[in-house]
């Protein structure tokens, strides 16, 4: 196998000389820089990436650490992310929930990373973020100086929606949950109560988990229970698919008989018959903010800019009365 010390002797330079013309380092004039390119390239030689890792402690990679890659929902989170690194000298290396991701992430073998995998514990991500190893997370809070979480505005995405039901003179309401262990679907479920309370009404939750079986199976509870609201916040745009479909299977209209919202205005939200109501945000803008944010502290060390991404209230046929 060829190494750089061959390089050197086919260059006639020292090691030192050709490890700096391979790495565009070091004070060596022109002309010697080429005859080392030159010999490497004579004698097919390329330059360990791994070892260059261990000497310059970068790999020129960005790590995205994410729960799955199904769904358009995290497809144009990942979008936004690959678009600006198109545009960097970085690679990305995208990682669904799996054991290699502890493995790739306390050897470093990324520069930075952005977390969207719930099963990457809080105390893990504010044990391994430094300076040399910056983290952006989304759909969680964590307060570090070499942390950014960058959240949705949930808050006033969820306050137009209950202002948009309540104002159709809609009081009976329910509130299906997301996965527990979710930031958005906390804040989501807290700031529907606290307006519900402030309006002296008292909501019912039930827990689901983001699927759309999930919120079918609570629509087949809720009917049965011959005690219908009028009007449901769902915390996602899947369950709300699925307690439609439910609500359509047992002849019941949205919103004549249940007023519908959900949230994240994922594209079949649109195309539905009744279309659905729902609150939007950039998922795009999302991933290009964090990958931007990211880039810019490991280039320049420029520190973290919280910022919450808007929302906004796509009030359509499921809940326009």
């Amino acid at each position: 196998m060829t190494t750089i010390r061959d390089v050197a002797k086919r260059a006639g330079v020292s090691v030192t000389t050709a490890s700096y013309a391979l790495n565009g380092i070091g004070s060596i004039g022109e002309a010697t820089r080429k005859r080392v390119l030159e010999a490497a390239e004579e004698l097919n030689y390329h330059p360990n990436a791994f070892a260059r890792h261990l000497k310059h402690r970068k790999t020129q990679t960005i790590g995205v650490f994410i729960s799955r890659f199904g769904g358009s929902f995290y497809e144009e989170i990942l979008e936004g992310i690959h678009s600006v690194i198109l545009e960097t000298d970085y690679e990305l290396l995208v990682c669904p929930e799996s054991r290699s991701t502890r493995r790739i992430l306390l050897h470093r073998q990324v520069d930075g990373a952005i977390v969207f995998d719930s099963k990457i514990s809080n105390e893990a991500v504010l044990k391994l973020a430094s300076r040399r190893f910056p983290i952006v997370v989304l759909d969680r809070f964590l307060q570090g100086e070499f942390i950014l979480p960058l959240l949705l505005d949930n808050p006033q995405g969820v306050r137009e929606a209950f202002g948009h039901l309540y104002h159709q003179g809609l009081r009976k309401m329910a509130f299906v949950a997301g996965a527990m262990d979710s930031f958005d679907n906390a804040e989501r479920m807290a700031t529907f109560l606290a307006e519900a309370e402030q309006h002296a009404l008292h909501v019912p939750v039930y827990q689901g988990n983001f699927t759309e079986i999930s919120g079918y199976e609570i629509a087949q509870t809720i009917i049965q229970s011959d005690e219908l609201p009028e009007a449901v916040f769902c915390a996602n745009d899947q369950m709300a698919l699925g307690f439609l479909r439910a609500m359509k299977e047992h002849g019941l209209h949205a919103p004549a008989d249940i007023a519908v919202v959900g949230f994240d205005d994922i594209p079949q939200t649109r195309y539905m018959q009744p279309s659905v109501s729902t609150i939007s945000a950039s998922r795009f803008e999302w991933g290009t903010t964090a990958v931007r944010q990211l880039i810019d502290f490991l280039e320049n060390e420029s520190p973290f800019q919280p910022r919450r991404i808007p929302t906004r209230l796509q009030a359509r046929q499921s809940s326009t009365l």
